[in-house]
């Protein structure tokens, strides 16, 4: 039996350094943490002591210190720094600021350039959509649009797919009424071939969306369609700008939008945004929000400890939430299902991954409900498909796609047998191959990889797990330069995702890297046929049984595996309250929140 080899990481420097001792237990007192950061169109002055870092837990390049100097505390005092940190009352965010804690920056959060998962959550703070999914069904809701109806189809001019858009009397984030032509004008620039956004061009082509839209009236607009597109509706959910603010931008070279929050600085490292006056659902009760950065994930946790943050939506890993009930007189911690999945993806160029056996073995070798209980403290839910079981178009799967997943290590032996990789030695040290895991150097995944790769040599699999820094390990994955990967997805609210996922035509190509998400390189024509159908049926009985089809199919081929649909996870400050949690991980419940005094 082989043993899963894991080979000691080599020293990198990491990616955030860690505070010192007396900032990472917030015993460090300085002007600025203390202070009360003030609204930013009081005085210039104000305006850039708000845009000060806090003290606790900035990156060192950020940090300012009395005198040029920065304090340290000796190890030996970290349990008196806990003690004195326990006893602390003070707040250091005021009652109308709201500091949320992320684990990486955004690249860009205007809406022709965003690209990363962090890119659109930001994004749509700022910028409203027509329609979101923004429900715990997942079903679309209504936003900037009032209503859609659709309206008869004019095939004698190519237009099989009309609707009707009507818009609710809304305000952008300067005073100025939300119109028809706001819309059209947004579609066309976020269409635009040299500066417009890659992903939007590539979803209006593929929709066969005509352009320029209909302007009926100053709040009714008509697209059409030149052929059937079932997620005309949920397509519509990117983020609307005023006419004319691409070329004439705000101070920090953003659009003005519509959304709950104003953008009153550059994404990066911090990014502060002051509430909408406007929004239509009301302005949000928090005055001020300010998303920060903290890559290392005992800070964060300290962070909210010590009183320097607010919330944090998932990034403590579960390997912390012990500490976070010891904390409980101060945190808060909540969970509740997602849309998103976590799966281990194969690379079906492979000369080994070719084989369904041998991708089946793979399936059974690994025991997802000990991981999920061991490492993720419960709060998951094992995966059958991309979409989550309370989706509309989730199918449960029967017969003997219902045992794909099961764990079965003496199955996953007979299959690797027969697929002609015998285990050479029985229960000796030989294995039947050796295959190359990649992951990032985050400590979750590399838990879960080295416990993946344990469950593997039980079958005689040598793993060698290889953490990698993570744009490194994205490049070797959309290069196919791996043989297993783990990865998170955004959330899968739209069952057109499959096709992102399972499409030969989304599979990464030297020629294009970014073609899609099929990074597993998984080709069939007969999955392309029905994913093309699933795209364009109407009716959503018959589009829920084509669905029923592809993940029966995804079961039997399993060219990758869908290991578990992780909880959404939130840990706050009791002192905020009316957070709710998406399926979507989405941020729009910042809109709602509220923060009393210092809880005692």
């Amino acid at each position: 039996m082989a043993k899963a080899c894991t080979p000691t990481r080599p020293p990198t420097e990491d990616r955030f350094p860690r505070c010192d001792n007396a900032e990472r237990l917030g015993l460090f007192q300085g002007p600025a943490a203390v202070g009360r950061p003030v609204s930013p169109a009081a005085s210039a002055k104000k305006h850039e002591a708000y845009r000060q870092p806090n003290r606790v837990c900035d990156p060192p390049d950020r940090q300012s210190t009395d005198r040029g100097r920065r304090v340290y505390v000796p190890a030996w005092l970290g349990v008196l720094g806990l003690f004195l940190l326990s006893a602390c009352v003070r707040q250091r965010v005021p009652t109308e600021e709201l500091v949320v804690l992320i684990e990486q920056p955004p690249r860009n959060i205007d809406p022709r350039y965003t690209t990363t998962s962090i890119d659109f959550k930001l994004t749509y703070l700022a910028y409203a959509r027509m329609v979101d999914v923004e429900s715990q069904t997942l079903e679309p809701r209504m936003d900037l649009a009032e209503s859609v109806e659709a309206l008869p189809a004019l095939p004698e001019k190519g237009q099989p797919l009309r609707l009707q858009i009507t818009l609710r009397e809304a305000r952008f984030s300067d005073g100025s009424p939300v119109t028809a032509a706001d819309v059209a004008y947004t579609v066309e620039r976020l269409a635009d071939d040299k500066q417009g956004s890659p992903g939007l061009r590539r979803r209006f082509a593929e929709s066969g969306l005509i352009r320029p839209l209909e302007v009926v009236s100053p709040r009714v607009l008509r697209i059409a369609f030149s052929h059937p597109h079932a997620s005309a509706l949920t397509d519509l959910d990117f983020g609307i700008v005023k006419s004319g603010s691409f070329e004439s931008p705000s101070l920090f070279g953003l659009p003005v939008g519509a959304g709950p929050f104003v953008p009153v600085s550059e994404a990066g490292e911090v990014t502060r945004f002051v509430r909408n006056a406007f929004y239509h659902r009301g302005p949000p009760p928090i005055e001020r929000l300010t998303v920060r950065v903290v890559r290392d994930a005992n800070s964060r946790l300290l962070s909210l400890v010590g009183g320097s943050a607010d919330l944090t939506q998932n990034t403590v890993s579960p390997l912390l939430f012990d500490a976070v009930s010891k904390w409980h007189k101060r945190l808060t911690l909540q969970s509740a299902p997602s849309a998103i999945l976590f799966y281990l993806g194969m690379n079906n160029e492979d000369v080994r991954f070719k084989d369904v056996r041998v991708r089946r073995a793979i399936a059974h070798a690994i025991d997802r409900d000990r991981i999920v209980r061991t490492k993720l403290h419960g709060k998951a839910q094992a995966a059958t498909s991309l979409l989550p079981p309370f989706h509309w178009a989730y199918s449960a799967p029967e017969g003997e796609a219902a045992q794909a997943l099961a764990y079965d290590p003496q199955e996953a032996k007979r299959l690797l047998d027969e697929a002609g990789f015998p285990d050479p030695d029985g229960d000796g040290p030989l294995p039947r191959f050796t295959v190359v895991y990649k992951t990032s150097t985050d400590a979750l995944p590399v838990a879960i990889a080295r416990v993946i790769a344990a469950q593997l040599a039980e079958v005689s699999i040598l793993v060698e797990v290889r953490p990698l820094e993570f744009h490194i390990f994205l490049s070797d994955v959309k290069k196919g330069n791996y043989h297993l990967y783990t990865l998170q997805s955004a959330e899968i609210a739209e069952p057109n995702m499959f096709r992102n996922f399972l499409h030969s035509a989304y599979a990464p190509s030297n020629k294009n890297l970014d073609a899609g998400i099929n990074r597993m390189r998984y080709r069939n024509l007969e999955m392309d046929a029905l994913l093309d159908e699933g795209q364009r049926e109407m009716d959503r009985q018959k589009r829920k049984a084509l669905y029923k089809q592809v993940q029966a199919m995804l079961l039997r081929d399993l060219p990758m595996l869908p290991l578990w649909h992780p909880d959404n996870v939130v840990v706050t400050r009791r002192e905020v309250s009316g957070y709710h949690l998406m399926p979507t991980a989405q941020f729009s419940g910042f809109s709602i929140v509220k923060k009393a005094a210092l809880l005692p």
